[in-house]
This record gives structure tokens, sequence and C-alpha cells, in this order.
């Protein structure tokens, strides 16, 4: 499958492409772990968890799920969760635009998928630290980020903290000091790959899902980023300018597979900030589903003012509103996530 050749202003000429390119893999494995004091004790939930849980769970018990059904080897192990992967997801949230929603997109599947008995980590590998601020985790200069686990070599699971309020969800901050990376990355051996070495060396604690929210630039801590999934998910506006930049970040993609990482496959793409109310954005999801085909989530997130409040808040939309329009479709989207296929990497 060769990304690279998105036309980005002229989609329609590149024809439909079916879901043939789909199969049914399991990503590779990748053993976590975090330090046991940092884990909280299970519990049946939080307050905001239940409460989150509550607003959705009339159209849990009813709903089937609007992608494909379970691949083989996944497992449901008790009402309300949802399918657990056999081995450990870990997927790069990438676009090299900003003002897409990408944090935001990371921040909630994560959310989503933890309130659904997965267990969660997001990196913030963005150094404004968004992720970290919606996750309501200590972020501020000086605090041990993963600023240090790049640089400074310290293991992982020594800034991997749980996220307040959130059973099952953990998060590894980013400082400003994170700015300064790119540069001192420069000299460094194997400084592509530093987040994957930390990756393999953080053992212990089974996690079912990674996600690595990246800044918005196609710089080292973005190849980091790259180099250390098994899966790319890209956040695309419904607007025309947010096409723009895709066919080089994709062409990006397919350097690292070739060079650095050939597991890694772009398997979802999400449709964001989506205005009914336009031609354009109808326009835009059209266009982006007849080239990319099933890889685009069939779930839609809409444009709410409750998702930009929520992060102002320390949360996520998940537990600010969950009964908002917003919190429903990312509710959507990570169900899909959790039961779809894998794309190939072929």
């Amino acid at each position: 499958m060769r990304w690279s050749s998105y036309p980005g202003r002229s989609l329609k000429r590149a024809g439909r492409r079916g879901s043939a390119g789909l199969i049914s893999t399991p990503p590779v494995e990748r053993t976590t772990s975090v330090a046991q004091t940092q884990v909280p004790p299970d519990s049946p939930g939080s307050p905001l968890v239940r409460e989150a849980l509550s607003a959705v769970v009339s159209r849990e018990t009813a709903a089937t799920p609007n992608a494909v059904g379970p691949s083989i080897g996944y497992s449901l192990n008790q009402e309300g969760e949802w399918p657990r992967p056999p081995k450990c997801r870990v997927l790069t949230v990438a676009n090299q635009k900003g003002g897409v929603g990408k944090t935001t997109t990371a921040v909630n599947l994560a959310a989503a998928l933890s309130m659904h008995g997965q267990r969660v980590l997001v990196i913030d590998l963005d150094p404004q630290g968004n992720a970290s601020t919606a996750l309501a985790t200590e972020h501020r200069s000086g605090t041990p980020s993963v600023y240090q686990v790049l640089i400074e070599d310290l293991p992982l699971a020594s800034i991997v903290k749980p996220v307040p309020g959130m059973p099952n969800l953990y998060c590894a901050p980013a400082t400003l000091d994170l700015a300064g990376a790119e540069i001192e990355l420069v000299p460094m051996v194997g400084r592509e790959t530093r987040l994957r070495r930390a990756l393999n060396n953080f053992t212990g604690m089974e996690l079912d899902y990674i996600f690595i929210d990246c800044p918005p630039s196609l710089g080292l801590l973005t190849v980091n980023a790259l180099a250390a999934a098994q899966e790319v998910l890209i956040p695309i506006q419904c607007e025309y300018y947010a096409l723009e930049g895709l066919s080089q970040l994709l062409q990006n993609v397919e350097l690292v597979r070739a060079h650095l990482n050939p597991p890694l496959v772009v398997s979802t793409i999400l449709l964001t900030m989506y205005d009914a109310r336009t031609k354009l954005a109808s326009q835009v999801a059209e266009e982006v589903r007849s080239h990319f085909g099933d890889t685009v989530l069939k779930s839609v997130i809409p444009r709410s003012v409750r998702v930009s409040e929520a992060p102002s808040y320390s949360q996520s939309v998940m537990t600010y509103d969950p009964g908002s329009s917003g919190a429903m479709a990312y509710m959507d989207a990570a169900r899909e996530l959790a039961y779809r296929a894998v794309p190939s990497g072929s």
C-alpha cells in the first residue's frame, strides 16, 4: 500500500479505494510497564467515570459496532468492556497542520477506551503540553517528563502518572523543555529511535493502547513517534486547507517505514470538526473517503463547544459533558477503533 501518492487538491482523480487492502492482522507485540507504586488500586470506578458512563449506558447496551465485527483473537471480559487487543496497540496521532483536533482526538479516544476497561497510556510529545493539561497531569518546568526520557535516558516508567479520577488511564507528560529536544537530539546516536528504545524497556504492567500525541511538525519528535508505533492515526479537519500538507506527512510515513519501522501502517483516519451546515464539509468528507476507503472511520467528530471547553477544566469531554454531541461522537469513534480490523502494511 503506497500512501505517498495522495494528490491533495485533486482527490477525485485518484479514484476509489476499496477494502481489499485490509486484513485482520493483529498489531506487533509491545511489552509495557508502569512502576507498581504509581498504579492506583482496582476500584469500581470514580464518580467522574460513573457519571460519564451513565450518559451512554443505554446506547452501549443496545448498540452494535458500527464498523467491522470483532477480530479473531479479541476477547470480551465482562459486560461494559470492549474487546481487548491480544497485543498492545501503539498509535501515533499525527498531522503536521495545527488545529485539526490532534490532541483532542488522542485525549478523548484514550479516555473513552479507558472507560470501557482498556488500559491506556497517553505519551505527550508536544512541547505545548496540551494533552498533559487535558489529563490533569502536572507538567510545570522542572517536572520529570518525556524530555528526560529522550535526552537523559530516564526510564519511561518513572514519569508515567495515573490520570486523576480515571482508572486505567495514564499520562507521560511533556514540558516546555521538550522544545529544545529537536536540536539536542541531532548529534545523538539513534536519535530517531530513542522513544522506541524507551518503550521497549517499559516492562512489567500490561497496557492495551498507547497513544502518542505529536507536535504539529515533521521534525525529530514526530519521527521518534512514528518509529515507535505500529499504527498512525491521522485526524483531518473537514475544511479545504486541512488537506494541504497531508501528502508530505504520508511521504514521511513511507520513509520511516522504509528505513526505521517496516511494520508501520496508516491504520486510521478520523474526520474532525465536521459542520453539517456547510457543503464544503460534506465534500471534503466524501473525497477523503473516496481516496482512503475503509481506513476512514465511519464516525465523524462534529464541531462542539463542549469539546473545546473541556481542556480548560483539565478534563476530557468524556467526563466534562458526557451527553454532548462531541462526547458521543468520540465514544462512537473509540468503539469503532476497538472493534475494527487493522490494515496490513503491504
